[in-house]
């Protein structure tokens, strides 16, 4: 099972003098953002949430535009960076933070080809609580449903958003069609994903997220479901959040 609560052991490029090693992890790094590499289901999943949670920014500050400037974003389990990238090409100030070393790097190695100011970090949530820093938005997708306490996850989490700001959740719901599809089907018949990358029990419902979050003073604003049509070979937004879907919550104050 994938596990996001525990740091691995850190891996720099920089330690890397073998020019096989930093060859093949250029080419890792370039295969992840490849939109039609072997992660292109990814980023078909990536470019649907991207969309509504641009839209999910726009609304929670009364923005017209997509110019981000003066907001701050933490994104929880970055992984290589698709969401970092296009916040921090709005404007925006944006600290994405993995339990993977491989990943941070990957993401920092993209970013530096862009000229793109982020702040990469391998470390955890918990790192921030201590210091005060609080954040305009904070993005938590795809990582909840591999953390073993999930309400330490929310507290943290909820915690980091500033007052008035919001937090936007990503996983998957508890439901038997979300064991058919997510795990029977994307892992063990389209081979998606690595057999084991998942846990049916620790998926969580929307009102599960909701009751975690709202002694944080943070109000559910918005849940869309994200879909995979096997028609066109799609994923798109969805009413129906039985599979995946995506969670905003605003916290009360300013």
């Amino acid at each position: 099972m994938l596990v996001k609560d525990r740091l691995d052991t850190p891996w720099s490029i920089a330690q890397a003098v073998d020019q096989n090693e930093i060859a093949r992890f250029t080419a890792l790094a370039e295969e992840w953002w490849k939109p039609d590499g072997k992660f292109r289901t990814v980023h078909d999943f990536n470019a649907a949430r991207l969309g509504h949670i641009l839209d999910q920014i726009l609304r929670t500050f009364n923005r017209k535009e997509e110019n981000f400037s003066g907001l701050s974003v933490l994104d929880v389990g970055c992984g290589a960076g698709l969401l970092c990238e296009p916040l921090a090409e709005r404007g925006a100030s944006v600290v994405g933070i993995d339990a993977t070393a491989r990943n941070v790097e990957i993401a920092q190695h993209h970013a530096a080809k862009g000229s793109l100011n982020i702040d990469y970090r391998h470390c955890l949530a918990d790192q921030f609580l201590t210091s005060g820093i609080q954040f305009d938005i904070v993005l938590n997708t795809e990582v909840v449903e591999h953390v073993t306490d999930r309400q330490r996850l929310m507290n943290m989490c909820s915690t980091l958003v500033r007052p008035g700001g919001a937090l936007i959740i990503g996983t998957l719901n508890r439901t038997v069609r979300a064991y058919l599809i997510a795990i029977l089907g994307a892992e063990f018949v389209l081979r998606w994903l690595p057999k084991g990358t998942h846990d049916w029990r620790k998926f969580l419902r929307p009102d599960e997220i909701e009751a975690m979050i709202a002694p944080h003073g943070l109000m559910v604003t918005d849940r869309t479901g994200v879909a995979f049509s096997p028609l066109n070979r799609r994923w798109h937004l969805s009413s129906d959040t039985g599979v995946n879907y995506l969670l905003t919550a605003k916290r009360v104050g300013r």
